[in-house]
């Protein structure tokens, strides 16, 4: 029996998965950042319902997430987001773990992501762009006579 791999639960996490190198394969794209320390690799699952009925969304997410503990190449200290197609249900199983083993050893090495000089640094009011004043017209400010309901 194969031992799962590592989830990614947090949205964040997905997200910063996204903006790191991607390959695409028939049955899904893979998206891969390193994280930057020495843990096992994470793996993260998105199936859209673009795909499928919740049924076949389980499968194929049960189906990748089987591949992943399968699959060779993932580096330690990384991220992965698998986006499913919906050719992962039909593809043989063997060629799907073929493929994202292929998929992994594409992306190579990841490394971390710098993050912006200011990023998480919070902004003092002299920085903060300044607030427009509001303005009324008589359009937003006059009441509504026609419309009602009885």
């Amino acid at each position: 029996m194969t031992r799962s791999p590592e989830r990614l639960k947090v949205r964040a996490e997905f997200v910063a998965a996204a903006r790191g190198a991607r390959t695409e394969r028939r049955g899904f794209v893979l998206q891969g950042l390193a994280r930057g320390d020495d843990a096992p690799p994470r793996f993260g699952f998105t199936v859209t319902r673009k795909v499928g009925n919740a049924v076949e969304r389980n499968r194929i997410r049960r189906r990748l997430r089987v591949a992943a503990g399968l699959a060779e190449g993932a580096r330690a200290g990384c991220d992965y987001v698998v986006v499913a197609r919906r050719p992962a249900i039909t593809l043989p199983f063997a060629e799907l773990v073929a493929d994202l083993t292929g998929a992994l050893a594409r992306l190579g090495p990841l490394t971390p992501r710098r993050p912006r000089p200011d990023a998480g640094r919070p902004r003092s009011k002299a920085e903060a762009p300044a607030a427009a004043p509001a303005e009324t017209t008589a359009s937003t400010t006059a009441p509504r006579t026609s419309g009602t309901i009885r």
